[in-house]
């Protein structure tokens, strides 16, 4: 399914000036964004697995700063997942005004 547009100026946005998009991690997988501290992932769809998906790309990343993008609704499940999957790090809802440390 291709990538919608509010998706890639999400991913635009978390990387900034200075910052990369699809980033390569290990056995075929991409990181959304990346600064020089910080691997952002951004996941819209709210589903579980996704969510868990997207904290285990997040964990692979080894960055320093971890970040997990969602919609305001999904906080509580993506704080969950990144707790299962044994991530430290943030989640913040998608516009930024809102986040909760892990």
């Amino acid at each position: 399914m291709p990538e919608s547009q509010s998706h890639k100026r999400a991913k635009a946005k978390a990387a900034g000036k200075s910052g990369k998009t699809e980033v390569s991690l290990t056995r075929s997988r991409r990181l959304d964004a990346q600064t020089r501290k910080t691997a952002i992932e951004i996941e819209r769809s709210g589903s579980t697995q996704a969510l868990t998906k997207a904290a285990g790309r997040l964990k692979a990343s080894h960055k320093a700063q971890k970040v997990l993008q969602v919609p305001q609704q999904d906080i509580p499940k993506a704080a969950k997942a990144m707790k299962k999957v044994g991530v430290k790090g943030t989640v913040k809802n998608i516009s930024g005004t809102k986040r909760r440390s892990i």
